[in-house]
């Protein structure tokens, strides 16, 4: 303590004003002069050790007390100053953590009322998501990010761009890569731009997948990744580079409200436009048929990992041959809900993916073996899903590796087109919801929140056999 400067004017000021001082009285007690005492109230001046046990003396005070923590209380507030509605008033650190010395019961207040709201935003995202089902949509709407504006845009439309598609086997044509589009890639880049491709180690690159250096011309990829990785980055570059008059219009044609959305889209399609040329459309849909959509050997086949060939099942529909009509999940282990897309948008009023018993949760036990299950919704449609854990870049000996799942699934009427429909023959679908919030099946084990379409029942003489009994 003797060390460290201690400034603590804010709990100094709040104990001297419980105990209805005033300076003059407080300082008097202490020893020390009022314009002392009104120094270190306003953080003018630390406390010495002296003091300290002066106040713990007379006031009996503990001098932790003192050197309360209030790292908790202030990213609390930072989560709460952090909300698309107060993104314009966010204070600095310097205001929030006074607002939290100062006014401790009023900041706990604020953060109550913060968590209170959030629940109630939920709830109307719940209450809209069923009124849109039932064909009633509301215009409902919360205050977004431009990350949800676009998550949104991607989810609610089909995973299908035609345009990029064209300019993609386009490039592809012009680079004739044979069986070695990572060479062909780098190859263009270095005799059309004089940009060189070159990997670096970890310990060089800790926070980047790929750095474009222009100064250099120099494009730089972490080891961490994969060989289907580092092809999905170097083509990436290339379609930015290739296709950025293309990028742009799709861009333009989703209508986006700010800048920061349309920078995020664009490289959302730049990174479906590095797909397209590393699986070309032609070819990926008639590998696909014939090998009945097993993703893992369309992943072999083409030299690409499991989510990539996963993610282009997805955008296989193009009107003159369209493929199976998938749509894809992607979670973490904590269950967030990290990439939606789909054939035909996300379908979220019939399937809504906020079930517990989906297979893709069940993946995490087993990681990087392939679960295949049909499901039923409470409407009676049937599906059929796919799931598997996907690692993420190479993690150092020290460090926890990335890991999340994703759940690739269309009708079950689609079952005979896929090498998972026979696995499923003899085993009856399993009853799921689109959510705890918006599901009415009684007796789940799974529930992990009550449905907000029925009161709850509070029958002191019966207990259901799920966490949340209702009415």
């Amino acid at each position: 303590m003797a060390d460290q400067k201690i400034f603590a004017g804010p709990r100094i000021r709040r104990m001297r004003m419980e105990r209805g001082l005033t300076q003059t009285a407080m300082a008097e007690g202490l020893g020390i002069s009022p314009s002392y005492l009104n120094l270190i109230e306003r953080n003018q001046r630390p406390i010495t050790v002296q003091l300290i046990l002066k106040l713990a003396s007379v006031y009996a005070i503990d001098p932790q007390e003192l050197q309360g923590e209030t790292r908790g209380s202030v990213a609390a507030l930072k989560e709460v100053f952090s909300d698309p509605l107060l993104a314009g008033e966010l204070p600095g650190d310097q205001e929030l953590i006074d607002l939290a010395e100062t006014a401790p019961n009023a900041a706990a207040a604020m953060q109550k009322l913060f968590r209170a709201y959030r629940e109630q935003a939920e709830r109307l995202s719940d209450l809209n998501a069923l009124l849109a089902g039932q064909g009633r949509g509301t215009t409902l709407s919360a205050a977004r990010l431009p990350v949800d504006e676009v998550s949104d845009v991607f989810e609610r439309r089909p995973w299908h761009f035609a345009a990029l598609e064209e300019a993609a086997e386009s490039f592809h044509g012009e680079l004739a890569p044979g069986d070695d589009l990572f060479a062909a890639l780098k190859a263009w880049l270095r005799k059309e731009h004089g940009i060189s491709v070159r990997p670096l180690p970890a310990a060089t690159m800790p926070n980047w997948r790929r750095r474009y250096d222009r100064h250099s011309q120099r494009l730089f990829l972490s080891e961490r990744l994969s060989r289907a990785d580092q092809l999905r980055e170097v083509a990436m570059e290339a379609c930015l580079i290739r296709m950025g008059e293309v990028l742009a219009s799709e861009v333009a044609a989703l209508k986006l409200s700010s800048d920061e959305a349309r920078r995020l889209a664009r490289f959302e399609l730049a990174r479906y436009a590095g797909l397209a040329l590393m699986m070309p459309y032609a070819a990926v849909h008639q590998a696909a048929g014939r090998a009945r959509h097993d993703v893992a050997v369309l992943a072999a086949r083409f030299g690409v990992s499991f989510e990539q060939a996963a993610t282009r099942l997805v955008s296989l529909q193009r009107t003159s041959s369209a493929g199976v009509p998938f749509f894809l999940m992607e979670i973490d282990g904590a269950g967030n809900r990290l990439r939606r897309v789909g054939a035909n948008g996300f379908p979220h009023a019939a399937f809504g993916g906020g079930c517990p018993k989906l297979p893709v949760h069940e993946a995490f036990a087993d990681p990087g073996r392939v679960l295949a299950e049909a499901v039923e919704m409470p409407d009676g449609a049937s599906l059929l899903l796919v799931a598997r854990t996907i690692d993420g870049p190479q993690a150092g000996f020290d460090e926890r590796p990335r890991r999340t799942a994703i759940l690739l699934g269309c009708d079950l009427s689609f079952r005979d087109q896929t090498v998972y429909g026979a696995a499923l023959a003899a085993t009856p679908p399993t009853p799921i919801g689109p959510a705890c919030r918006l599901c009415e099946r009684a007796g789940c084990l799974a529930r992990a929140e009550p449905p907000v379409t029925r009161p709850l029942g509070l029958d002191e003489m019966v207990t259901g056999l799920s966490a949340f009994d209702f009415q």
